[in-house]
């Protein structure tokens, strides 16, 4: 890949899976004979999303949103914005949020409003990436993939300026030389 030299790998593509795996089956456990509805933050969190999707061992529905707190910048602005709505109504379901980072914790919190706001039976929370050094937004996180420390990560979604999101591992940027 163009531009691989600039990563150093932080979490394998294999550990990754592994961890991914782990999560879908205890959220298969948790929510046995519920109605779940995973809602993915776009645009990070569908590479996780569709891997966790295939863990979770549930008739479920997919929903998306999105919401903007970074633009092309490397940190959050801290104002929120939502760039795509739900295509269903979430009153009454179980609500999952998946997540590709929480960082700061300003969108989940924001999100987290928003959907309790439409009257879910249960809003709960999975996140690949949990950065904690960061946090000014306390959040429930309910299913953390890895707990990572405060460098700009790329890969399975993350992106820089709208690319490297391919990536099948997550890494942390190198400055240009």
């Amino acid at each position: 890949m163009e531009g691989a030299e600039r990563f150093d790998v932080m979490i394998p593509r294999d550990t990754i899976a592994t961890r991914v795996a782990e999560m879908g089956a205890q959220i298969t456990r948790d929510y046995a004979d519920r109605e779940l509805v995973l809602v993915g933050v776009l645009k990070g969190a569908v590479m996780f999303m569709a891997d966790l999707a295939r863990h979770i061992d549930l008739a479920l529905r997919m929903d998306f949103l999105g919401l903007s707190s970074y633009g092309d910048a490397t940190q959050s602005s801290g104002v929120v914005r939502i760039t795509q709505d739900l295509s269903h109504p979430v009153g009454g379901k179980d609500v999952l949020v998946v997540e590709d980072i929480v960082d700061t914790g300003l969108t989940l919190r924001f999100l987290i409003d928003t959907l309790e706001s439409r009257q879910p039976r249960s809003v709960k929370v999975a996140t690949l990436l949990h950065k904690p050094a960061n946090t000014v937004q306390q959040v429930p996180l309910d299913y953390v993939g890895f707990t990572v420390e405060d460098r700009f990560v790329v890969g399975y979604g993350l992106d820089f300026e709208q690319r490297y999101r391919n990536l099948p591992y997550v890494g942390v940027l190198r400055p240009k030389p």
